[in-house]
């Protein structure tokens, strides 16, 4: 094949043993090559996360360092939010200020702590605590204005000031109060401002994204608490803003004011917390209080010259009273629309004056105001608020009972102008006295007093009722969104039997899994004191007989009442202020009980997993009403109803 021109292959094992080495030899060269490039990338894999480990541990162990700082900072903001506290209840407004600075200073810290955590705001929980921090730096700036506010009258209001008005007599002191009161009126617009910003703070954290379980809920619960708080705290300063601003004027600063006070007596009870029986007419000139008028309210009533035929409900209800008495005006739960009736047959009585506004007291706020003076002289006589064994009542209201309603051989002019001599001498003790002796109690009982409706307000000016109600001291009946219930018990002869009649109240909620809310409505009464010697003839003092009641139940408008036992007459559904209401009579006798119960369906069905809003309304002049909620068989709550009160009941 040579001589062909071509080369002979060698296919000899020699020859192939060698190509094999050099193959070999080319294809280790060809692996260590590409090795070293899968070396590199392998070990890039590998650094990358290993680079970010240590980095997450990095961002983990300053995140919790931060944190436990966090902790400790928000157990600092609370640990002195209570001391603060315990300062504002204890009436002391200058230390409660100096607190309110620290936690001022300790929300600060946390605020700036919580900053570092900035790269984390897009983590909700971060930034819901970065809002609570603004809120809470705001609403305690809020309460040093407020407080600042409050200390130049401290000593006057017995606040436990530095005395900012230390010189003369304590007429000259509420003088000079109410001159410079106009001077810091103002720093209620600050006050609402840093309100309103809190208020936007909390409002923009959404609660619902917090589970309803472990250590969340308790999370959830108190965020929910703050934020009703602020709401609650910004809605009343924006409504009350129109009160404090005309406060200065209500209080005679340029020119004298004239009020009436009436006296309710509670232990016969009407709708609007007492039988009306006294009124007085004062003056208050730069805060100073001076009495023009003192007398008997059927005084009141002789002085106008004709009444207007009863109403049908007296006529049905009080026997043998024809004619509509001023006395008996006070016929509307609401307060308000009771006290405009009052004014159109006041404005007939020939004794009228012109007055700016009427304030209403009962019993029970005369027998606070006098536990805290200890005891008071007047016409001679002593009054206390120590239980009197002759009645087993405080001696103060037996002792007005002995004066204006024992029958006496002998024509008594004004038999109930010792409850006029009574209150001068109340004010005249208070005044005397040194600010820190009683003056700080007295002002706390007549917040308490007001809250409870044992007193009451009804301005002519707008500003001012609008400011009074918003702080829900004028006795209105409210509009509410969901369930509603007021009991309205009136006294129609029945000497002063309320004294004595202990009333409890369970409230069923029967829902169905349709949302079909059926309510049992089931009221216990019990007098368990013996009758009094009512017999005139003898001169007995009738404090406790059978007591005839007129009940209105205020229930939404267009519930359906479906069946009622215990009412001595036929339930009637009517309508009034914007409720439904069923209308009942019953009475109670003396060591007896009586019990009436309602059963209605509420004129609207509740959302599959949303809660059912109550508002229960309280009957001013009353106390110690015990009240029990049951939902589908379930106790849930129970408790005094010593105010209105607003539940969230969940039924399903």
């Amino acid at each position: 094949m040579d001589d062909l021109g071509f080369k002979k292959i060698d296919l000899s094992d020699e020859n192939s043993e060698e190509n094999k080495k050099t193959t070999v030899k080319n294809e280790k060269n060809t692996t260590v090559k590409k090795g070293s490039i899968k070396s590199i990338l392998l070990n890039k894999f590998i650094l990358i996360p290993v680079i970010l480990l240590v980095v997450l541990a990095l961002v983990g162990a300053f995140v919790g360092t931060k944190s436990l700082v966090i902790v400790k900072d928000v157990k600092k903001v609370q640990s002195q939010a209570k001391i603060a506290a315990d300062a504002a209840k204890k009436q002391n407004v200058v230390l409660a200020k100096t607190e309110l600075v620290k936690m001022q200073a300790q929300l600060t810290a946390l605020k700036k702590d919580l900053s570092s955590l900035t790269f984390l705001s897009f983590v909700p929980y971060i930034k819901d605590a970065q809002k609570l921090s603004d809120a809470g730096i705001h609403g305690v700036k809020a309460a040093i204005i407020t407080a600042d506010s409050v200390i130049p009258y401290a000593d006057v209001l017995g606040l436990k000031g530095e005395k900012s008005f230390v010189m003369g007599s304590a007429e000259d002191r509420i003088r000079l109060a109410v001159k410079t009161m106009g001077k810091v009126v103002p720093k209620i617009d600050d006050i609402e401002k840093e309100l309103i910003l809190a208020k936007t703070d909390v409002d923009s954290i959404n609660v619902s994204r917090y589970p309803n379980f472990l250590f969340f809920k308790k999370i959830k619960d108190q965020i929910t608490q703050v934020k009703n708080l602020v709401d609650n705290a910004a809605a009343a300063v924006d409504e009350g803003k129109p009160l404090i601003k005309v406060l200065p004027v209500l209080l005679g600063e340029k020119e004298s004011k004239k009020y009436m006070v009436l006296f309710q007596n509670d232990n016969e009870l009407r709708p609007t917390g007492g039988f009306l029986t006294y009124y007085t007419l004062f003056r208050v000139e730069e805060g100073v209080i001076k009495i023009d008028r003192a007398s008997d309210i059927y005084k009141l009533d002789d002085s106008i010259p004709s009444h207007p035929p009863a109403p049908e409900i007296i006529k049905k209800y009080l026997p043998k009273v024809y004619s509509f008495y001023i006395r008996d005006s006070n016929l509307s739960p609401d307060f308000a629309s009771s006290m405009k009736t009052f004014n159109d047959l006041y404005k007939k009585s020939s004794d009228k004056q012109n007055i700016d506004g009427i304030i209403a007291l009962d019993t029970k706020f005369l027998v606070r105001i006098i536990d805290i003076l200890g005891e008071v002289q007047a016409d001679g006589q002593t009054f206390t608020a120590k239980t009197d064994p002759r009645c087993n009542c405080p001696q103060v209201v037996y002792q007005l009972e002995l004066n204006t309603t024992k029958p006496v051989g002998f024509i008594r002019e004004n038999r109930k102008a010792i409850v006029g001599d009574l209150l001068l001498a109340i004010m005249q003790k208070s005044l005397k006295s040194s600010p820190k002796l009683y003056w700080g109690k007295l002002f706390q009982e007549a917040l308490t007093g007001s809250a409870e409706k044992h007193v009451l307000f009804y301005m002519f000016s707008d500003d001012a009722q609008k400011g009074i109600e918003s702080l829900n001291w004028g006795g209105r009946i409210k509009n509410f969104e969901g369930d509603y219930l007021h009991i309205n018990d009136a006294n129609f002869a029945g000497a002063k039997s309320n004294m004595y009649i202990k009333t409890a109240v369970k409230v069923e909620y029967d829902v169905s899994g349709a949302g079909e809310v059926t309510k049992t409505l089931t009221i216990d009464y019990k007098n368990p004191q013996e009758h009094s010697d009512c017999n005139l003839e003898r001169g007995g003092l009738c404090l406790n007989a059978t007591l005839r009641t007129l009940q209105r139940v205020y229930v939404p408008q267009g519930s359906l009442l479906s069946s009622s036992r215990g009412s001595e007459v036929k339930v009637e559904t009517k309508k009034d202020l914007g409720k439904t209401y069923f209308e009942s009579f019953f009475t109670v006798k003396p060591l007896g009980k009586s019990q009436i119960t309602y059963k209605y369906t509420l004129p609207f069905k509740v959302k599959s997993g949303s809660p059912l809003p109550v508002l229960i309304q309280k009957q001013p002049g009353t106390t110690g009403i015990m009240y029990e909620i049951w939902v589908n068989g379930k106790k849930v709550d129970s408790f005094d109803l010593a105010t209105d009160k607003e539940l969230s009941l969940k039924v399903f």
